[in-house]
């Protein structure tokens, strides 16, 4: 149980559906739980995720693609971001 608000983890499950290498807006975030005018709750939502490893905040970009705060720094949702992009290495 990792707590937080009915609507954090509305939230938060929404974030589960974004596949790894993709991003997605914190209004296209907003609209897929149905609150369309709430992106900005969506973001206090994402800052709020206690748990980074399962729930994947770090794939959720501003409307102009930039990466905005995140919890454990922006120099670390890009590493994230472009890890997830990398191809697999095949041995």
């Amino acid at each position: 149980d990792i707590g937080g608000t009915a609507f954090q983890q509305r939230v938060w499950q929404a974030l589960l559906a974004i596949p790894p290498g993709r991003t997605a807006t914190y209004a296209e975030v907003a609209q897929a739980i149905g609150a369309p005018a709430a992106a900005r709750a969506v973001a206090l939502a994402c800052g709020a995720n206690p748990l980074a490893v399962a729930i994947p905040c770090h794939r959720v970009v501003r409307q102009d693609g930039g990466l905005s705060g995140y919890r454990w720094g922006v120099a670390r949702k890009r590493a994230l971001l472009d890890r997830e992009r990398e191809p697999a290495e095949r041995p």
